[in-house]
């Protein structure tokens, strides 16, 4: 793969930084919107459906409305795509906000089972549906946009600051959580307080559609729109039929990303509860400890990856990450203060996740750049996202320590993929600009 585009290598300016500022803020508001439904999902449950429905059953429906949007991202996000390599970066940009925003504020007003019967969990499952397809398009677009965007050589540190912005977004969705159950009683809760957290997510989407108005296209896209390099072909059928060996790496990849932050992050604390006894309070402050380094351990990892290249550093981070890991779960339980510092630990580890997207943008070129991202990682993390968490609680059946088994694996699938890319680099990493 030749590159016709040169892109300087310099240090981020001004206008760099206003770009992640917005890209981020508006992945934040986002990545908020798609994860509130599972704080409030035992809420929701007796609401959406019939009162002489078993509770086990409304529960399983009600995640099983969660796990929709999941499995809806990847045909949004192949469609999407399509369009971002068709007409811009910006517009589906700002649309995937829009669509998300607009699914939240519909969930807000939704009537409930008591006054439209059966119609209420069927609008409620469609409305997750376009909160999946938003989401589908939003994460591989971001990374897209801010990579166009900065220079060669701080890609990593750019989609290191947008994953610290979506992990924000996970962070302001517990904290609002927290906020409302502390400030209501469950009755009150249950009567109209469950519908404040998605108001104020469809509020902070619109916020975001506005604050992307000010966004402009990446110099990539625009400079292969005048030199006129569209694929003549289905943008994702050029991906599967030219560039297979970066769908492969980039769904190893995501395979790394989706059990690091789904296992550590939305796992963990029930793991604490069960397995060593701690309340559910402390086992929520110290995720939230460990969260909060990983917000700024993505930006760490994006200047190492940066430094050393995707290879090397998968190589040597993997093997860190299993190491750690595997420490946190056999020693989580010795102490309080202990288990949050060994949370703050992880959550610096896990910040390794930052190398996908840095590998992820060189594997495909520009004008099949945003569907190659959106393929590869959206059906990898619809099928290793959703069965990691199936994976690991059955596992935990027959060994306790299951999760931290299966984190050493996915760290040593890390390290194998550097070893990997130090070989057959050159077959999946290309520049950022056109070729």
């Amino acid at each position: 793969m030749a590159a016709t585009l040169h892109v300087s290598q310099r240090a981020l300016n001004r206008k760099d930084f206003h770009v992640l500022g917005l890209a981020a803020l508006g992945g934040a508001l986002e990545f908020y919107d798609f994860i509130i439904f599972v704080f409030f999902a035992s809420v929701l449950g007796p609401l959406f459906f019939p009162h002489e429905m078993p509770e086990w059953l409304v529960m399983i429906q009600t995640f099983g409305i969660f796990a929709a949007g999941y499995l809806v991202r990847p045909i949004g996000g192949i469609i999407m795509a399509h369009f971002g390599d068709r007409i811009g970066r910006k517009r589906i940009f700002a649309l995937s906000v829009f669509i998300m925003s607009a699914a939240t504020l519909g969930m807000a007003l939704l009537p409930t089972y008591s006054h439209i019967g059966v119609a209420a969990p069927i609008l409620l499952i469609l409305l997750r549906m376009l909160q999946g397809a938003a989401i589908g398009g939003e994460v591989p677009g971001a990374w897209t946009f801010v990579a166009e965007h900065v220079p060669a050589n701080r890609v990593g540190m750019a989609t290191g600051f947008l994953c610290s912005g979506l992990t924000l977004g996970i962070l302001i969705g517990s904290l609002v959580a927290a906020g409302i159950n502390w400030a209501f009683s469950p009755e009150e809760v249950k009567h109209f307080a469950w519908r404040i957290p998605f108001l104020l997510g469809g509020v902070f989407g619109l916020i975001g559609v506005y604050l992307r108005r000010f966004l402009s296209e990446t110099p990539v896209f625009m400079a292969m729109k005048a030199a006129q390099q569209e694929h003549a072909v289905l943008p994702v059928k050029a991906v599967l039929t030219e560039h297979r060996h970066g769908v492969i790496i980039s769904a190893l990849l995501t395979w790394v990303l989706s059990a690091g932050i789904m296992v550590t992050t939305l796992m963990t604390a029930t793991f604490l509860e069960k397995q060593y006894g701690y309340t559910a309070l402390e086992a929520l402050l110290a995720n939230a400890f460990g969260t909060l380094f990983l917000l700024f351990s993505c930006v760490i990892g994006g200047a190492l990856v940066d430094r050393y290249g995707s290879a090397r550093f998968f190589s040597w981070a993997g093997i860190i990450f299993a190491l750690v890991t595997f420490l946190f779960y056999q020693y989580a339980g010795t102490s309080l203060p202990l288990l949050f510092g060994l949370y703050a630990l992880m959550g610096t580890v896990v910040g390794i996740v930052d190398g996908v997207p840095y590998v992820m943008v060189r594997a495909f070129p520009a004008p099949v750049r945003f569907s190659g991202i959106s393929f590869s990682y959206n059906v990898a993390y619809a099928v290793f996202g959703g069965l990691t968490p199936l994976v690991v609680t059955t596992l935990m059946v027959a060994h306790p320590m299951a999760p931290a088994w299966y984190l050493v694996f996915i760290g040593l699938l890390a390290s194998a993929t550097g070893l990997y890319l130090f070989k057959h680099g050159h077959k999946v990493e290309g520049r950022i600009g056109l070729h």
